[in-house]
């Protein structure tokens, strides 16, 4: 975008890099990850209030950047091995490779920027999210987890704006998942506001797979050799719009789908789901078809990452640094999903969920290693699926640098496609928002549904 202006870049490393590993192998978790994008997810903030000026004066702004990227520094300490880079070894006995941190200290990107004349208002306002502004404000855009060979496993881009900042935070998605991202964000912004940090220290051991797996693991040459290929552009133009759901109404839609089920098991979040299923799927069809939608024997899928560290026995640690989800596939026929409604979608997702047990990671764990599957974002592109990544369980309205709460989260360009929602926590205490991703058409006439659109807040 024009209007972005880059003033530094700056490649910070950990104050001290002296750790206890120098490598971390890299689990069938992060390895299948290696040819999709990064984790892109930034906050927006108001401006600071000045001193004394009725503006941020040059000295202050300098003096603000200068603290973010100091305490960014000290966060590194911490989680030193995000300031490395992805190495790859080559084992010519089979013709695999095998993939691992290397704690080197080669640094994280930081990068502080203007856009000038873009406001918060330019991002809040309008009602699909401004693409051309919001992707501008993250770094390492198009690039492949992959790429960490040679590009940092973590960048930050600082952009000033008119009346406020946004923070843009990229991860090589291979390094960590959504709960390591948060970690880092969590730890960085009570560095900022407080000086230290009282959030647990990442754990980098992978003695939790020991007597299921052995690492390194090997991954045939040609699995990863043409990380270039290029995803199919969409068909139709995609938009994002943000939609909010209150406290209340998401209890309403819980309440709901467990009366239509007869049961008690399906969650707030499995309730909002179902909900967004069903009526995307319904406005889908509405679009593409003139047929009667209900008998419809065509295919939906719902894919979801599912968190499995509290599925392990003894569960796996929060603090943990890598990957550990597991991808799960709720399916229905589109006929059987908008017949059943919300009460069936809610339960489909139930049940999948519920299977994710801790033999099924060790399933994944075992069969990864017999047969490896790198993942594709082109696996996951069809016309009937959705598939939801981050959870509102994730703190990101906790995160105050020192001189506010952040007004908003969005994410960057990283894994998009039509039917991917992300979804974050509310602003409000137990509200859930969801960033929806869509075909324009299909957006459009999603704000035109009365079901859909009365349970979203305006």
């Amino acid at each position: 975008m024009e209007n972005i202006r880059f003033i530094s870049t700056t490649y910070v490393q950990p104050k001290n890099q002296i750790g206890q590993y120098t490598k971390i192998e890299l689990t069938p978790c992060d390895v299948q990850l290696l040819l999709v994008d990064t984790i892109q997810k930034g906050l927006l903030f108001h401006k600071p209030e000045p001193d004394h000026e009725e503006d941020l004066n040059d000295k202050q702004r300098l003096k603000l950047i200068e603290h973010l990227k100091a305490s960014f520094s000290r966060t590194l300490d911490i989680f030193y091995p995000l300031a490395g880079r992805l190495t790859v070894t080559e084992n010519d006995d089979d013709n695999t490779a095998s993939f691992s941190v290397d704690c080197n200290g080669a640094g994280a990107q930081f990068v502080h920027a203007a856009a000038d004349g873009v406001t918060v208002a330019n991002i809040l306002d309008p009602v699909y999210v401004p693409d051309n502004i919001v992707y501008s404000l993250f770094l390492m855009n198009g690039a492949v987890n992959y790429e960490g060979k040679s590009k940092p496993l973590l960048a930050v881009q600082v952009t000033e704006l008119v009346d406020g900042i946004f923070i843009g935070l990229t991860m090589n998605h291979s390094a960590g998942d959504g709960t390591c991202f948060w970690n880092f964000f969590n730890t960085w912004s009570e560095i900022s506001r407080s000086g230290t940090s009282k959030v647990a220290k990442p754990i980098l051991g992978r003695e939790f797979l020991d007597g299921i797996i052995h690492l390194p693991i090997r991954i045939p040459f040609f699995q990863y050799q043409n990380p270039e290929e290029k995803v199919v552009p969409p068909t139709e133009p995609l938009k994002q719009r943000v939609f909010h759901f209150r406290k209340e109404k998401i209890a309403e839609l819980k309440s709901k789908a467990n009366a239509q089920m007869g049961t008690s098991r399906i969650s707030s979040l499995q309730a909002l789901m179902g909900h967004l299923w069903v009526s995307i799927t319904r406005t889908r069809r509405l679009i593409s078809s003139s047929t009667d939608v209900e008998e419809s024997p065509e295919i939906t899928m719902y894919r979801l990452l599912v968190g499995m560290r509290q599925r392990l026995h003894p569960p796996l640690s929060d603090q943990y640094l890598g990957n550990a989800v597991l991808f799960g596939t709720a399916t229905s026929t589109v006929g059987e999903l908008l017949q059943g409604g919300l009460g069936c979608a809610a339960m489909e997702l139930n049940k999948m969920i519920a299977l994710q047990m801790e033999q099924e990671v060790k399933k994944f764990l075992e069969g990864f290693v017999e047969n490896p599957r790198l993942l594709k974002r082109s696996a996951v592109m069809s016309s009937n699926s959705l598939a939801t990544g981050s959870s509102p369980r994730f703190d990101v309205y906790g995160n105050d640098f020192g001189w506010g709460r952040p007004v908003a989260v969005r994410s960057g360009s990283g894994n998009k496609f039509d039917g991917k929602l992300t979804v974050f926590a509310g602003a409000e205490e137990g509200s859930i928002d969801f960033e929806v991703c869509l075909s324009t058409q299909t957006l459009q006439a999603l704000a035109e549904d009365a079901e859909f659109m009365e349970s979203v807040a305006v």
